[in-house]
């Protein structure tokens, strides 16, 4: 299916891998997914891409994200070139097997059905070779991103990485990221939202920085900040349930011992629901 657009379902498929015969919507389950393809086996810049790939494979398991690679070469190709990709990855990393497998499309089926060869780039047949693609796919089976590099451009992937803290917080938060965001910084409420339903969704407050044409689009937010509110809020609401059932068992004469048995509970309070201070 050439021209994947985002949104699409991404197509289901079976093939062969480094770690046997899989099927790519099982294989990812529920987790979001990212595929990527390298131009040919036993090459250099390939190499470093998959260690680099392999040493954050652990962060992208945080994430919840399953790796899966896909070359032209063959399955005896993949495993022998495995081996040098350890060996390249040796100084910084333990592990002693690739953390994720490799798709071996020998008959370029997957590539051409994607849209993954890159005609600048062929092999001594002259027939082309798979491009740096990246397709990342999310929980609901549908692309979320899209990345094809040339074969003389090695993928960075700490950006992809950044890519896929941004589109997880941006699938559970209303806010879009800016250039060169991180986690932690300051994010954007999006052009679409009202000024009404942005300050009720973000009670902490919006920066609106003023600009020359004096349009009130630029607005930003730290997600950090008020996910503390949040949770504040949420204390405030068990303050006043737990301080409901003291005066309730204060009321009947009851212990607050023989409620709470051996358990240890924490009754608290704090000052004020205006934060101006912090």
């Amino acid at each position: 299916m050439p021209g994947l657009l985002l949104g699409d379902v991404f197509p289901d498929f079976e093939a062969e891998t480094t770690q046997g015969t899989i099927k790519l919507h099982e294989f990812l389950g529920d987790s979001w997914g990212i595929l990527f393809s390298h131009p040919k086996d036993y090459t250099p810049v390939c190499t470093t891409e998959l260690g680099r790939a392999a040493r954050l494979s652990g962060e992208f398991g945080k994430r919840n994200v399953k790796l899966i690679a896909l070359s032209v070469d063959g399955l005896e190709d993949h495993h022998g070139w495995t081996k040098d990709i350890l060996a390249y990855n040796c100084e910084e990393s333990a592990c002693c097997s690739l953390p994720f497998p490799i798709i071996a499309d020998s008959k370029r089926e997957l590539a051409v059905a994607l849209g993954m060869l890159d005609p600048d780039a062929k092999d001594k047949d002259g027939v082309p070779l798979t491009a740096r693609c990246v397709f990342i796919i999310g929980p609901d089976k549908r692309l979320k991103l899209s990345l094809l590099y040339p074969a003389t451009t090695g993928r960075n992937f700490d950006e992809i990485l950044r890519v896929v803290d941004s589109l997880q917080l941006t699938v559970g938060k209303r806010v879009a990221t800016p250039a060169d965001w991180k986690p932690g910084d300051c994010v954007m409420v999006p052009p679409s939202m009202s000024e009404e339903e942005a300050a009720a969704l973000f009670p902490a407050g919006i920066y609106t920085k003023d600009l020359p044409s004096g349009k009130k689009y630029l607005r930003m937010i730290n997600t950090h900040f008020q996910d503390f509110i949040q949770q504040l809020s949420v204390l405030q609401a068990m303050n006043t349930l737990l301080l409901a059932f003291f005066f309730f068992f204060y009321r009947h004469k009851l212990f607050l011992s023989a409620w709470y048995h051996s358990s240890f509970w924490i009754l608290f309070h704090y000052t004020k629901d205006n934060h101006d201070t912090m």
